[in-house]
């Protein structure tokens, strides 16, 4: 499990995390991340996708910065929170959780804390590497898991975003562009694996730098 030293307190969230962390933090404050940006570079076999049919999930790849979420861990039951992000987030081992610095934003004079973040394993199998943003729009539309659609998964990070003051980045792009596949007529959407039940989603793009 984490190497978690007992004066770490924070986990740094930048997709689903943002909404669903699972447990409750002792606060929850807007936070951004310098050398890292987040990206649809993770195939997903179980939680988004299936391994005939895959999807896609974020992750942290190198580079550019990240608007996120900062949870500070409870006292109380800390153990019991950091297994559970640990079976949540490392299943697969396709993430490192990387010691990185993170500026808390809503103070009266921003902060800087420690924390941890899910950072992506370029050498894993499922890292992407880079993909068109066309690629990765269709990746999104055809990709249904354990946890529902990609295309939800995607909306669901963008209005986050939005709620951190983000109003326009890649992500709003890939968003639009995987809208605009899916109201196209089946015959024209050119969707890759054994995707067919799924009508609505969303886009990815490959060089994202979404703050």
């Amino acid at each position: 499990m984490f190497d978690f030293a007992a004066s770490e307190d924070w986990i740094f969230g930048y997709g689903s995390l943002m909404w669903n962390p699972g447990f409750s933090p002792i606060e929850k404050r807007p936070a951004l991340l310098y050398g890292y940006h987040r990206r649809f570079c993770i195939y997903s076999h179980s939680y988004r996708g299936t391994p005939e049919c895959p999807g896609l999930v974020l992750g942290l790849d190198r580079g550019g910065a990240c608007r996120g979420v900062a949870f500070r861990l409870p006292r109380r039951g800390r153990h019991k929170v950091l297994q559970y992000l640990w079976e949540r987030e490392m299943t697969n081992n396709i993430y490192t959780p990387r010691r990185v610095s993170v500026m808390l934003l809503d103070a009266g004079r921003p902060m800087r804390v420690e924390a941890r973040a899910f950072v992506v394993n370029r050498d894993h199998e499922r890292y992407t590497g880079e993909l068109s943003v066309d690629r990765t729009a269709r990746l999104i539309l055809q990709g249904v898991g354990g946890r529902g659609r990609c295309f939800d998964y995607l909306a669901n990070t963008v209005r986050h975003m939005e709620e951190l003051g983000i109003a326009e980045g890649p992500l709003h792009e890939l968003l639009r562009r995987v809208e605009r596949m899916s109201a196209a007529p089946v015959g024209r959407r050119r969707m890759t694996g054994q995707a067919k039940s799924v009508a609505r989603s969303r886009p990815a793009a490959g060089r994202q730098r979404s703050v």
